[in-house]
């Protein structure tokens, strides 16, 4: 596009207010390394000069340095770009390319449809466009459905080369505590002997108790250690020692990396309304990839699907850890919704049998499966559960009463009313078959 074309689209109410160059780079990454894309579209100031904007009026928009276009979720400096052009105060949104703007055909349609209302100009690298204009629209539309069809092919090619990797059990990726890659990227136990005898510790306790909390009060007991390795920040990839929890013997016993096995397609994400994404475990069947003896291990097959067949024996025996949980069988009035008084957290029930009577005891026992720590605290339910009981009912009585009695009384206004009715109805009809008679 010429300059004369361009400087026709822009108007003097163009050049009363201000214009918003919006910058963004994917990810942290290229920020650092390509800095030419930055320095590019740093330097479409220069263009919005010479269309007649002061460099006073020039607002660069640059917070978003390292985000995704895929989404606006986290995006404040696009969210914020969409709010100006909205009221009316962008005269011109310079951007290097359509994907430096959004990547998704419905956040760029969106911001289109706000710039044709306010009468905003776009200017990318390639030229100055009037989204008011049919021609210039059509062209901006399918720039935006490229650049999403472009993010999907990369995905895609991304998302091959990893599959076809996953099914010949050579893909990268982050290993457990206990396990290593070589210098020709072949997985290995971890040289260190201590970390070995701290995980074969752990397996040898829980095939002897069949527990996970045994294990983590035989580490207690004992004063032991587990390892575990930094996943972020700058210490990313050293070994540190802590107490060990019992997530994380859940976590290991979980792991088929444990038993030499090679695994992919475990979780499924799905991305749900404002952008955030969700994940849950997937059934074994419906793995995209499980090799079996891939690599060395801490146990055999056979002795991880041992573990994994008791784990869901304990599971349905004793459930999860629930939340906001549903009454389950068994006399306590209060379970599930009783909370400690020390420490804030949810408190278990158990039962106990006295004199041929059951007494629910309620327990705070968070800390005390978690780190192997004492109880925090335990009481007999019985007189809670009268004296709250009680409560209830003096609260409650006078109310349902209350509402029986007006529920009453309604019932018997519509019944009257129904009556009435009936009877209108048949007044009704016999004044007209007396006046058929009559003619």
């Amino acid at each position: 596009m010429d300059a004369t074309a361009a400087a026709g689209k822009v108007t003097r109410e163009h050049l009363q207010r201000d214009a918003y160059l919006y910058i963004r780079q994917s990810t942290l990454k290229q920020v650092i390394n390509n800095t030419e894309s930055t320095a590019r579209q740093y330097a479409l100031r220069g263009r919005a000069i010479a269309l007649g904007w002061d460099h006073s009026q020039i607002i660069v928009i640059d917070t978003d340095q390292g985000q995704s276009g895929a989404s606006t979720e986290g995006r404040d400096g696009f969210q914020r770009l969409v709010a100006e052009v909205g009221m009316g105060h962008a005269g011109i949104v310079l951007g290097l390319e359509v994907s430096r703007l959004a990547r998704n055909n419905t956040d760029w349609h969106r911001l289109l449809e706000i710039c044709a209302l306010t009468g905003t100009l776009i200017l990318d690298e390639d030229g100055l466009y009037d989204p008011g204009n049919f021609n210039d629209r059509l062209l901006l539309g399918l720039k935006g459905t490229m650049s999403e069809a472009e993010l999907h092919l990369l995905k895609a090619r991304l998302r091959g080369g990893s599959l076809s990797k996953a099914r010949r059990g050579e893909l990268v990726q982050p290993l457990p505590v206990g396990l290593i890659y070589d210098h020709a990227d072949r997985v290995v136990l971890d040289p260190d002997t201590s970390v070995q005898q701290a995980i074969r510790h752990l397996l040898t306790t829980f095939a002897a108790t069949g527990s996970a909390y045994a294990c983590v009060k035989a580490f207690a007991d004992a004063g032991l250690k587990f390892p575990r390795r930094i996943r972020t920040g700058p210490n990313k990839g050293e070994l540190t020692w802590g107490i060990l929890q019992h997530h994380r013997v859940l976590q290991i016993l979980h792991n088929p990396r444990y038993a030499g096995a090679f695994f992919y397609g475990r979780r499924r994400e799905r991305r749900g309304p404002g952008g955030k994404t969700t994940s849950h475990v997937l059934p074994r069947e419906e793995w995209t990839v499980l090799i079996t003896d891939a690599h060395p291990g801490y146990l055999t097959w056979a002795e991880f699907e041992a573990n994994q067949t008791r784990l869901a024996e304990l599971a349905a025996a004793h459930g999860t850890d629930r939340k906001a949980s549903p009454p389950r069988e068994g006399a306590a009035l209060l379970q599930g919704v009783v909370s400690c008084g020390k420490c804030g957290r949810r408190m278990t029930v158990r039962y106990q049998h006295y004199r041929g009577t059951q007494k629910p005891i309620y327990l705070c026992q968070f800390e005390g499966i978690r780190n192997a720590a004492p109880i925090c605290q335990t009481m007999v339910g019985d007189q809670i559960d009268a004296a709250v009981g009680e409560l209830l009912l003096a609260t409650l009585t006078p109310l349902t009463l209350e509402v029986a009695l007006r529920v009453s009384d309604e019932l018997a206004a519509r019944a009257d009313q129904a009556d009435r009715l009936r009877a209108a109805d048949v007044e009704r009809a016999r004044y007209r078959a007396d006046l058929a008679r009559r003619r």
